[in-house]
């Protein structure tokens, strides 16, 4: 049996699996990085729009700052985040911005002699503005009160990965390709490392380390459709799940971007509305002014998508062999914008849809796009079940979004997490030692190599990939942007009956090495876990929440729901508790979010807080943001 020792493993080679390699390879820390594909390739490099950090430098980001960027994360969370955690991250953010610029990314400026264009839609005109050359620019997003969302056009992810990557060679990072963790191999509450399958030569050995870090993203491709990559399937939060001492959080928080492209789901970024495009109807009427006045197109997603969805809803959709669906109108941007600042999306509308988008509207609706819940972690990035097991970025529940992301803060979590919790693993790895019996190790890889025997001598049964067919249009059918009672218990049900029929799966390929079927056979028992998370919480949560939308609940009821759902895999199904999430500890009491709808039964706390409380929010931050500002320095 083979076994590798290292101090911290990160499974996942994306933006915040990199960046938390990197903190650890300059504090002198042995580092191993899993990947299931090259790293370029990750689903870091999809991000198109930017990423929000409060640099004030262009004009219309005037007055922005840590306390602005802190209350629009707070009020799009809809009071679901945890406040400590998004202090700490609006404080970094900017850091982390001139770090990367430092290390190559080439960030929009404002050139010397140039102006800022300003886009007024409603007036159709273009406007400028002075700014201050040569600065890192920045373009509006929604859910924002300010312009914030630093940009590389539209290839912000890209620039983002490609430059991180580029650092972790520099550094000497050894990234471990086409490589999966499987299972995490733990011992009296403690994680020693993982079961990893090697999927070109199917060889099943085991990594242990003093700290195990997962930062494998989200599992959108739990739904049929969806602007994540065929990686997203959430193998690392089911693995922690599957422990049954990591728990997982707020599964039910699935946010869908208003404008992905009909019928491919690729993602069409937001900042195609941030810098002036609008959304019409089968009519050519910009509706979104109609239900958003303030803030249109660029209130918070989870209010744009809804408002599309009940627009579509009223016969106002474009009929299509796809489904209803809406158009984004960028025309107005001129041919010079699109394709300077929104090119790939040019791209993309040319090569998927054969559509010049400075003359054609795009064809587009709401589609699943990101995942707020995921492995419960403290700050520190550390699991609240399972000691040394961290987790960054999608994968986690940190808990920096809540109920709802705002665009721009996906990205910018990943790079602000991997410096901040890689800071926490390298004070893990320095106070621990790693001692671990080798009968554990076996233990944990035996269990994996009989599942995939068993599978491969299997003669008769399922295909995982009809279950992981049935799964995926439960979902998106029945567990979507508006849920009810009955559709979610219909749903919870049926994925019950499909997970019942994971100890059936057979595959025709009886090879253990690139095998493709095997693979999917691995997976889809851990999505369907997930799917079952999802669903649940859902049925659960008898309110309404950020990107959980309940219509037979249609208000958000702090009273009685202000808690983040925590989910254990017990007894072969999912057990459900609630953590709540104190009041009085908030800087931000709950309130209003200046856009959707505004029906809350208070929390009986909230008056008597917001009486009391008349003063502006405080920049006197907790010892231990100080401290990590200290650890992390000016970039």
């Amino acid at each position: 049996m083979r076994v590798e020792v290292t101090d911290s493993l990160i499974i996942g080679g994306g933006l915040a699996g990199l960046r938390t390699a990197i903190a650890g390879k300059k504090a002198g820390l042995a580092v191993i990085v899993l990947s299931l594909i090259p790293a370029k390739r990750s689903h870091s490099a999809a991000a198109q729009g930017g990423m929000q950090a409060s640099l004030a430098s262009a004009y219309k980001s005037k007055g922005d700052n840590e306390d602005v960027h802190f209350a629009d994360t707070v009020r799009g969370s809809d009071w679901g985040c945890d406040q400590h955690v998004a202090r700490m991250f609006c404080h970094v953010a900017p850091k982390a911005v001139r770090e990367l610029a430092i290390w190559g990314v080439p960030w929009n400026r404002v050139a010397a002699g140039k102006r800022d264009v300003i886009v007024n839609a409603e007036k159709q005109t273009i406007e400028e503005a002075q700014s201050d050359h040569g600065l890192i620019t920045a373009r509006d997003f929604g859910g924002t009160k300010k312009w914030r969302t630093c940009y590389t056009s539209d290839g912000t992810g890209h620039s983002m990965l490609y430059t991180m990557d580029n650092k972790a060679i520099e550094l000497d990072i050894p990234v471990w390709e086409r490589q999966q963790a499987l299972r995490l191999i733990h011992h009296q509450g403690r994680c020693l490392g993982a079961v990893v399958r090697d999927m070109i030569t199917g060889e099943i050995y085991a990594i242990v380390a003093k700290a195990t870090t997962i930062a494998t993203g989200g599992f959108g491709r739990i739904y049929e459709i969806s602007t994540n990559a065929l990686i997203c399937d959430g193998v690392g939060a089911a693995m922690a799940l599957e422990t049954e001492l990591a728990p997982l959080a707020n599964m039910e928080a699935i946010q869908f971007h208003p404008t992905a492209i009909v019928p491919a789901g690729i993602l069409t970024t937001e900042g195609c509305r941030g810098d002036g495009g609008v959304l019409r109807d089968a009519d050519g009427h910009r509706f979104m002014p109609d239900y958003e006045p303030e803030k249109a197109e660029l209130a918070s997603r989870d209010v744009v998508s809804r408002r599309m969805t009940e627009h579509m809803r009223k016969g106002k959709g474009v009929k299509s062999p796809y489904g209803d669906h809406l158009w984004l109108d960028i025309t107005l941007l001129g041919r010079e914008h699109i394709e300077k600042n929104l090119r790939e999306v040019k791209e993309i509308c040319e090569h998927f849809l054969g559509i010049d988008p400075a003359v054609d509207y795009i064809p587009v609706r709401p589609t699943q796009h990101y995942s707020m819940g995921g492995i419960r972690t403290d700050h520190r990035g550390e699991s609240i079940g399972l000691k040394g097991l961290f987790s960054v970025g999608e994968a986690a529940c940190w808990d920096l979004h809540g109920f709802n992301r705002l665009g721009g803060n996906s990205v910018a979590e990943t790079v602000v997490a991997g410096m901040i919790v890689g800071e926490y693993i390298v004070e893990h790895c320095n106070a621990n030692t790693l001692q671990v019996d080798t009968s554990i190790i076996e233990h944990f890889c035996q269990q994996q190599s009989l599942q995939i025997t068993n599978i491969l001598n299997r003669t008769e049964g399922v295909s995982a990939q009809t279950l992981k067919a049935q799964m995926q249009r439960i979902m998106s059918t029945k567990v979507g942007i508006f849920r009810n009672q009955t559709e979610l218990q219909q749903a919870y049900e049926s994925l019950q009956a499909l997970y019942q029929q994971c100890d059936n799966i057979a595959v025709r390929n009886k090879v253990s090495h690139c095998n493709p079927e095997l693979e999917e056979a691995l997976r889809v028992p851990k999505m369907l876990k997930l799917a079952l998370c999802v669903t649940l919480g859902a049925l659960k949560r008898t309110e309404s929440r950020g990107a959980h939308s309940r219509e037979d609940y249609p208000e958000r009821n702090d009273r009685d729901w202000l808690k983040r759902s925590i989910y254990h895999w017990r007894n072969n199904q999912v057990a459900i508790s609630y953590e709540d999430i104190d009041v009085n500890s908030m800087e931000i009491p709950p309130g209003s979010r200046g856009y959707g709808n505004a029906n809350v039964v208070e929390h009986p706390e909230t008056a008597k807080r917001s009486a009391e409380e008349n003063s502006p929010i405080s920049l006197d931050l907790p010892e231990r943001y100080k401290a990590a500002n200290q650890r992390i320095g000016d970039a």
